[in-house]
């Protein structure tokens, strides 16, 4: 199947998209085409071996429309969406400039004509040639050559409605056409009446066709609704500035080396392997690895990050992204349309484009509407017509059905609405791939989420380090346990490795080191043996674990974390418990969703101690442990069975089969090819905040779109029968043509209007709030505690930039004698620390000014 995009050109309303995409999909070999009303285009996927795109082309001209591929004349130079959207811009910005140019010549025209038309009513003065019966034919005739010129202006509604008419595919162009002819033609014919009248001196004939020109209907007609079709030109346009500002990202220059000269170019000009320089305060044009020197680079605009991120040698940089400070080379890896920057703008113009479930109502609506609405016009001229009413009455009503008809808003409630909401995710770094996502997010009531790299940050940290030996200190116990664990690789090694090394400990030397997988680890230190391991490892070893250490060991695992213990070849020493600590953003995020009345359920791998420790600490309402990954995608597909409705959040990679299979598949924080791929929606951000607000921008898009069809239909349902006359024989009310005119493009106005003021969604704002699955650091033979384990301080620092200043001043407070732990907020500019002894201020402020930041304050927490 090949997928291949279509300009369209000559689409004026909903019906006229809905007669394309019936008429394409007709087509043998079509799989399926969506035609965008907003973009002008259409997305085609058919069988290369049944079609050929010249084919789909005929069948749209066929149509009445025209179509062109954009698959094809993109030279090499200047290919992809860049160009797409520089066209479409274009585009639209020349038929803003060519309904602005009609509309300004109508008016001019217009005022005059009305004035001569409607002056006497006003008892405004008319020059004498135009007044008394005797110069009715000069009043007429007048009338007629001020309204000529605004046909031929507008000349457009005819070709386009009249020849959608022979082709059997009315659309609201026909409507106008047919309403703005009648009133000419009827015009006309008036005039010979009255030109026969005065020949036949026959007065009052003159007098009476003098009053029912509709020549003024005509042009206000044809005015009208080029003022609704500029007005929503004008709004249509400002669904797409968040695209705008995506597409604007990107630097349009950058800096090649070649032989060590500095070249600069254009970056579309860019191919992999060139080497790009990044000067301080440019945009990086394409990713890339780089390979020299060092920048602080703000990632926000793409990864939503607020705090720059130092990028070293071998660190990848993304394209669009802001080199804050520092200069570097890097080397081009993707470039084009496969840059991080232009797969998003893609993924954000394929979902503003495409179509939610809910449109399709619309959509069949738009296929039969302006049939029906002939239809209707001609039984309601017959009904007035036997009624004993006449001519000019009866056709005066069903020139106000037709004109008053616009299947407009019908076909715009949907995709304005859709366009302007994935355009606002994007700039919360909320990249929803299809309509239909958004549309499905609103009814989920489970939301699923991963443990591993979702709900925690996946990288396992030392929680608690007891002692159970005497003559051994903590700083002593974890040199040994660092020697013991420096060789290994598993993650949990890694974990008491950063620790020893943020305090700055050195380990003795080792050798003979052995390791025993998912056991433990052995080595000689000084020429002791020591070893480190889970409690049967140990016990292998002879070595005796009393009921008491047992007890420890129940509650760490108790409370998610992993506990290793180490000893030497006869006794133990201590246990270093290590656990996955959660994000920051998660219990908010947790309690979010929760008063968003969603049932929360976590699925890990984890033992049901570890899962219910980390639920219990989230007050989630579920979780689902022991689940290996292949597995995850039935664990979603039992819950679907037992009748809710699936959103798996997980990090895209090992959950691409769960992701699939659920409802809805959030991909969070991994802009990989996989999640990109599997997940429906994905956040660029590591925030499972950005799943609150994907879930409240769902809601206040759908909300927008039920008030958009209900004022579509509801406009069309009330303004039908009142253009036709049901309130006359009652109340004496019509409704003129050209207050139908009027009406009916103020409707497509109104739906417009109301889907942009989704432009104004902003997600809550919310505090981080850190939690962590720990307990106090205990030892079974320090019985001289003074019960200060709690003492907490609060120290305000200047000076910290990023996330290296955030472990730098960590480290150096850690390293302070009697300091248990400190955790620095970064966008608080604080640091919080807990103290097993009491340290003095000043002790702890010399420690953060030496580490090279300034201390504000420091007091009790």
């Amino acid at each position: 199947m090949k997928k291949e995009k279509f300009s369209i050109t000559g689409m004026s309303c909903a019906a006229c998209q809905a007669n394309i995409t019936k008429g394409v999909n007709s087509l043998k070999g079509v799989a399926k085409a969506e035609v965008s009303l907003l973009a002008n285009e259409m997305s085609v996927e058919y069988d290369e071996n049944n079609l050929s795109s010249q084919d789909i082309i005929t069948k749209v001209e066929n149509l009445g429309y025209g179509a062109m591929s954009l698959n094809t004349e993109q030279n090499k130079e200047d290919s992809g969406f860049q160009k797409e959207w520089r066209q479409r811009k274009e585009y639209a910005k020349k038929e803003e400039k060519i309904l602005k140019t009609r509309l300004i010549s109508s008016l001019a025209i217009l005022l005059p004509l009305m004035y001569l038309a409607m002056g006497h009513m006003l008892s405004l003065p008319l020059p004498k040639i135009f007044q008394g019966q005797e110069n009715a034919l000069v009043f007429a005739l007048t009338q007629l050559l001020l309204t000529l010129p605004i046909v031929v202006i507008n000349k457009k509604f005819y070709i386009s409605g009249f020849k959608a008419l022979l082709k059997k595919s009315a659309n609201m162009d026909s409507l106008v056409a047919l309403g703005s002819a009648a009133a000419l033609i009827y015009g006309i014919f008036a005039l010979y009446a009255m030109a026969y009248g005065l020949g036949q001196g026959d007065m009052s004939t003159v007098k009476h066709y003098s009053h029912d020109l509709y020549f003024e209907s005509c042009a206000m007609i044809l005015t009208l609704v080029t003022v609704g079709k500029y007005l929503e030109s004008r709004s249509k346009a400002k669904t797409s500035d968040a695209l705008d500002k995506l597409v604007d990202l990107a630097p349009k220059k950058a800096v090649v080396i070649k032989e060590e000269k500095e070249i600069s170019v254009l970056a579309k000009d860019l191919r992999q392997g060139d080497v790009i320089l990044i000067r301080p305060g440019e945009k990086i044009p394409v990713d890339g690895i780089v390979l020299s020197g060092q920048g602080s680079v703000d990632q926000s605009a793409i990864t939503g990050e607020s705090i720059p991120v130092l990028k070293k040698p071998g660190d990848e940089v993304i394209s669009a992204t802001l080199n804050k400070n520092g200069s570097f080379r890097f080397r081009a890896a993707r470039v084009g349309e496969d840059t991080t920057i232009a797969r998003i703008i893609r993924l954000v113009d394929e979902a503003g484009n495409s179509k939610a479930p809910i449109a399709r109502l619309a959509d069949k609506v738009s296929g039969i509407f302006v049939p029906a609405v002939m239809t209707i016009a001609l039984l309601t001229a017959i009904v007035w017509l036997i009624t004993g009413y006449g001519f000019e009455f009866a056709f005066s009503r069903a020139i106000a059905v037709l004109v008053i008809s616009c299947p407009c808003a019908l076909g715009l409630a949907t995709p304005v609405a859709i366009m302007v909401a994935t355009g606002k995710g994007a700039e919360y770094g909320v990249l929803v791939k299809t309509a239909a996502a958004l549309e499905e997010l609103e009814s989920v009531d489970t939301i699923v989420l991963d443990k591993t790299g979702t709900l925690t940050t996946g990288e396992p940290q030392v929680t608690d380090i007891t002692l159970l030996e005497q003559n051994i200190n903590e700083q002593q116990f974890l040199a040994l346990a660092y020697a013991l664990e420096k060789g290994s690789e598993h993650p949990l090694a890694a974990a008491i490795t950063a620790k020893a090394q943020s305090q700055k400990i050195q380990a003795p030397p080792g050798e003979n080191f052995k390791a025993y997988t998912g056991q433990g680890v052995e080595a000689l230190i000084n020429g002791a043996k020591y070893y480190g391991g889970n409690a049967a490892f140990l016990e292998k070893q002879n070595i005796s674990i009393d009921a008491k250490t047992k007890n420890i060991l129940t509650e760490m695992a108790a409370a998610g974390k992993t506990p290793i213990l180490f000893s030497s070849e006869k006794k133990l020493l201590g246990i270093i418990a290590a656990a996955d600590t959660l994000r920051q953003t998660t219990p908010a995020a947790i309690q979010e969703l929760q008063a968003l009345s969603l049932r929360t359920i976590m699925l890990t791998g984890d033992n049901s101690f570890t899962a219910e420790a980390i639920k219990k600490t989230l007050g989630m309402s579920e979780a689902i442990a022991e689940v290996l990954p292949q597995d995850k995608a039935g664990a979603v597909q039992k819950l679907q069975k037992q009748g809710h409705k699936i959103a798996m959040v997980g990090d895209g990679i090992n959950d691409a089969p769960s992701l699939i299979k659920a409802d809805v598949g959030i991909a969070i924080g991994a802009g990989t090819d996989v999640a990109l791929d599997s997940a429906d929606i994905v956040l660029l951000k590591n925030d499972l905040r950005d799943v609150v607000t994907a879930i409240k921008l769902s809601n206040a898009t759908m909300r927008n779109i039920r008030q958009n069809l209900f004022w579509a239909f509801f406009y069309n349902i009330l303004g039908i029968p009142i253009a036709a006359g049901a309130l006359y024989p009652l109340f004496g009310l019509t409704l003129s043509p050209m207050l139908g005119a009027a009406a009916m493009s103020l409707s497509s106005l109104c739906v417009v209007s109301n889907a942009l003021r989704l432009r104004f969604f902003k997600a809550q704002p919310q505090k981080a709030t850190t939690t962590t699955i720990t307990t106090e650091k205990k030892s079974l033979n320090q019985n001289d505690q003074k019960g200060n384990d709690n003492m907490k301080k609060i120290i305000t620092i200047e000076g910290m930039m990023c996330s290296h200043c955030q472990a730098h001043v960590e480290k150096a407070l850690q390293a302070v004698p009697g300091v248990t732990s400190a955790v620095v907020d970064l966008a608080a500019k604080t640091a919080t620390v807990s103290l097993e002894d009491n340290v003095d201020d000043e002790v702890l402020t010399n420690a953060v000014t030496e580490a090279g930041y300034t201390v504000i304050s420091c007091q009790n927490a």
